[in-house]
């Protein structure tokens, strides 16, 4: 636990609360300002993609929607996917399904320790792999009775807190929106259109 200077316009200058480098008072004044207003709970965030050439296409994310405004993050992300050799790519980043490891246990990670702040559990060190089971012939197209997608994810984490913290710092991952979505599905609407000259 520690404590970094924030600048309060009616007080001046202020300790903040900050756990697991998590600053509490900002996180919160959101919590607070949603409870008060649930319109301000109400998201949208977006990415593009553009494909390159082969397997290789790039995502790209510079905003959001949120509080009821655009937001811009400070910095333009982008994003490439590609397929391994074995799968007619040239390696020139991780697969879409690696990057839904990856979105995964960045949530599930974002989750414990911003949750587990909040309640003043302190963590010095989390790291997790996770593995997945897919079967490509889905995927492929060669056998109707397979799984397009993957069949189970497993999510080992490593922390490094209390020891009669630890339950609690699982229980946090039920906080986890790419979980949530995982585990209970969402609605996908796509469409396709012509792109004009």
């Amino acid at each position: 636990m520690s404590q970094t200077l924030s600048m309060d316009a009616t007080h001046g200058v202020r300790p903040s609360h900050v756990v697991n480098g998590v600053n509490v008072d900002t996180l919160m004044a959101t919590v607070n300002a949603i409870q008060a207003d649930a319109g301000l709970g109400a998201c949208r965030f977006r990415a593009s993609n553009t494909w390159l050439s082969g397997n290789h296409n790039r995502s790209t994310v510079a905003g959001f929607y949120g509080a009821r405004q655009e937001i811009a993050h400070r910095q333009t992300f982008k994003m490439d996917a590609d397929e391994p050799a074995i799968l007619a790519g040239d390696d020139n980043g991780a697969n879409p399904v690696e990057h839904l490891l990856h979105a995964l246990a960045s949530c599930l990670t974002t989750s414990m320790v911003a949750h587990a702040a909040v309640r003043g559990i302190r963590i010095e060190a989390l790291e997790s792999r996770l593995e997945d089971e897919i079967d490509l012939r889905g995927f492929l197209g060669l056998a109707d009775d397979v799984p397009k997608g993957y069949t189970a994810i497993r999510a080992a984490f490593r922390v490094k807190a209390h020891p009669k913290d630890l339950p609690r710092i699982r229980e946090l991952t039920a906080f986890s929106p790419v979980f949530n979505t995982l585990a209970q599905g969402t609605r996908v609407d796509v469409e396709v259109e012509p792109m004009g000259d």
